[in-house]
Formats: C-alpha cells, structure tokens, sequence
C-alpha cells in the first residue's frame, strides 16, 4: 500500500483564480470577450461569403457574355 495514500493533493484538478470582481459576483470581463470575438467572427465570416457569392454571380454572369461577344466581334 502507498504511503501517501490518505494525501489526495491535486487529484481534483486545479480551481481557477478568480479576480476580486468575480468574487463579489460582478461576472467575467473574460466572457464578454469572447461574445464580442464571436460576433466580430460571424461578421467577418458574413462579409467574405456576400463577396465570395458576388464574385461568383460576376464572374458566372462574365462567361456567357464573353462567349456571345466574341463571335460578334469576328
């Protein structure tokens, strides 16, 4: 049998330091970065697919107009 067997010393993981306003119950500033992370990311995501699509719908409306211009022009 061990020795140290009755010494349970860290077997519960480690709990987080919590700063005096999330002792008193006033929350994270940590959350609130993160939620405002996560908006500017959906954002951003947002923004590159309406210019991926416009792009595609420029390019997808360039191609038919490129076929028929060029039999014009010969």
């Amino acid at each position: 049998m061990a020795k140290s067997r009755n010494n349970l010393l860290g077997v519960g993981g480690q709990r987080k330091k919590l700063s005096r306003a999330e002792q008193q119950g006033a929350g994270s500033a940590r959350g609130a970065d993160r939620k405002a992370a996560e908006d500017k990311k959906q954002e951003l995501v947002r923004k590159m697919r309406e210019r991926a699509e416009a792009q595609a719908d420029t390019t997808a409306a360039a191609e038919p107009g490129e076929q028929d211009a060029s039999p014009a022009q010969s």
